[in-house]
């Protein structure tokens, strides 16, 4: 038996959001606005607390600063059941911090990266690593990619320890060129049906997964409002969206990987773990914050069975 279901290292903020805001006060001036509140987030951060509410025995390894933030965000780990114990506590720098103002066309942040300017992949624990079942990996880049080589090999050699890694926006425009030679040391490629696109030079995601496939164990894309997709063995599955009110869509594609994720780790159906990721994406746009209408198991369950009609 191993300690934990699933270790994630990665990025973890704090996301103060400010909707309703049209235009930002010009400077020497002030505004007033109706609400603001504060979320933990950063993508790792987000995927951890979905599966730990989800009741996977997760650890979430990173770094926050010696301040009030870092404190606000391990007791977040700790209420939704995420092992904080590699939660790193750094004095000398401050918590990350991403602002956003969310007017009803469009938004914008301000950031401070603290402790997430440091990550590298270099400081994930390999010992830790062994002592989980699955590992989730974010942040992928051409920049990082020798480290990333290093380390998925070093899981794949364990032999025990499969892993997923969800791409992200390639702010370089390549998309990515040497990610084929981690493919074969993936067993889940999570993307948007964008990042889909992008990566292998196609017009239709089905296209994208199955080019992705051909190595990665499993290619899973998120194609929005016609739901998700999944292929592997060169077979296609599908699962239709759940329709919900969007209120803020912060940390949707985060949601559907720890909801996909805990399905599959559970040995669900591939249908099934697509719905899953459906459902929690679709539950998690539901309110301010990327993880605040995040659902437990038997929430879960329940929306699934409303929204099946069965």
């Amino acid at each position: 038996m191993k300690e934990w279901d699933v270790y994630v290292c990665g990025d973890i903020n704090v996301d103060l959001v400010v909707p309703g805001v049209e235009k930002l006060p010009e400077m020497g001036t002030e505004a007033f606005v109706p609400r603001m509140e504060t979320f933990v987030g950063g993508g790792a951060a987000l995927f951890a607390l979905g599966t730990g509410k989800l009741g996977l025995r997760t650890v979430f390894q990173g770094s926050v600063g010696g301040d009030l933030y870092g404190h606000f965000i391990r007791e977040t780990l700790k209420r939704c059941g995420v092992d904080d114990r590699l939660l790193e506590v750094r004095e000398n720098t401050g918590t990350g911090i991403s602002i956003s103002f969310t007017g009803t066309r469009d938004r914008c942040f301000l950031t401070y990266p603290g402790t997430n300017g440091e990550l590298d992949m270099g400081r994930i624990n390999l010992e830790m690593v062994k002592k989980a079942r699955h590992t989730h990996m974010t942040g992928y880049t051409d920049r990082n990619h020798e480290a990333y080589l290093k380390v998925l090999r070093a899981i794949r050699d364990m032999g025990d320890v499969t892993v997923s890694l969800d791409l992200g926006w390639d702010e370089s425009g390549n998309w990515y060129p040497r990610l084929p030679q981690l493919l074969p040391l993936v067993d889940i490629l999570l993307m948007n049906e964008t990042e889909c696109l992008h990566t292998f030079r196609c017009e239709k995601a089905e296209d994208g997964a199955r080019k992705a496939a051909e190595d990665a164990g499993l290619a899973v894309v998120k194609t929005g409002s016609r739901g998700s997709l999944a292929v592997k063995c060169g077979q296609v599955e599908t699962a239709r969206p759940f329709p919900v009110i969007a209120v803020d869509t912060t940390g949707a594609g985060d949601s559907f990987n720890a909801g996909f994720i805990s399905a599959w780790l559970r040995n669900m159906p591939l249908q099934a773990c697509l719905e899953r990721g459906n459902a929690c994406g679709a539950l998690s746009v539901t309110a301010l914050g990327g993880n605040t209408a995040f659902p437990d198991l038997e929430g879960l369950e329940d929306f699934l069975r409303k929204g099946m009609g069965t």
